[in-house]
């Protein structure tokens, strides 16, 4: 092996012959994701009176095949903030690397100084516009969710590939944002009805609401991951969808081994 220090790890070119770096020159032109493949569906978020909810299922699609079944999408990023992603899984995983970077220099001055939500949520806008505006976005439907610890007032906002941003009380990514939001809606209009929704309440919407994309949306899992965010921190777990009627063909006459 070539010992000098600028070549450690490399083989000696009088020994082996120098190293052939020919296929770095290629002449084919550089492309840009069109169309991602592996993908996440929905993720679902809602403030209530102490805090924020936000839930998304754990699979990721290969096209129409349900694939994996136990990605993570929902990211912890500091004390009081998590990050839930739909959309492409390698984007969402080089995004992750992105804010792991974020929060190892945030602790560089060692000032106590902590990122919260709204700073989260600005780094991620800006970082997507900016690849919107090289035609190259990250293929990711973005929800920001926390709570500030001094206030406990909650935060929730949504991002998408193209850079646009904008807050709700309720909010949803993919399907969830046409068949999940109106439900949502119906308990938290705006913000003032935020006040009247307690934890329990708006966990079991959550779950309703996850019920309703495992029938209604094809990309959609049994299994959810949870997190709830309040001033005290970030309390998280998993939990699968109970009750369910896909039971009901066997009532059908005519079906299976029954007779008409």
């Amino acid at each position: 092996m070539n010992q000098h220090p600028h070549g450690w790890g490399r083989p000696r070119d009088d020994v082996y012959g120098a190293y052939d770096s020919s296929y770095l020159n290629s002449t084919q032109p550089v492309t840009h994701t069109q169309r991602p493949i592996v993908t996440g569906t929905s993720v679902l978020g809602v403030k209530f009176q102490d805090g924020v909810i936000i839930a998304a299922d754990n699979i990721a699609s290969y096209g129409s095949l349900a694939r994996y079944d136990n990605v993570e999408r929902l990211l912890q990023v500091g004390t009081h903030t998590v990050v839930g992603a739909g959309g492409d899984m390698s984007d969402m995983q080089y995004l992750h690397l992105l804010l792991d970077n974020l929060l190892i220099k945030e602790q560089y001055p060692a000032d106590d100084h902590h990122l919260h939500a709204p700073q989260v949520h600005s780094y991620i806008s800006r970082v997507l516009y900016q690849r919107r505006n090289k035609f190259d976005p990250l293929w990711n439907s973005i929800l920001t969710a926390g709570a500030d610890p001094n206030t406990s007032e909650p935060f929730l906002s949504y991002v998408d590939l193209r850079g646009t941003t904008f807050s709700a009380p309720a909010l949803a990514t993919g399907f969830g944002a046409h068949l999940a939001v109106p439900i949502l809606r119906r308990h938290v209009p705006d913000e003032a009805a935020v006040k009247d929704l307690t934890r329990e309440d708006a966990e079991k919407l959550v779950d309703e609401c996850m019920k309703v994309l495992w029938y209604r949306d094809a990309r959609s899992g049994v299994t959810y991951s949870w997190s709830v965010i309040t001033k005290e921190g970030v309390e998280t777990g998993s939990k699968k969808i109970e009750n369910q009627s896909w039971k009901f063909a066997e009532m059908i006459k005519g079906y299976g081994a029954q007779n008409i």
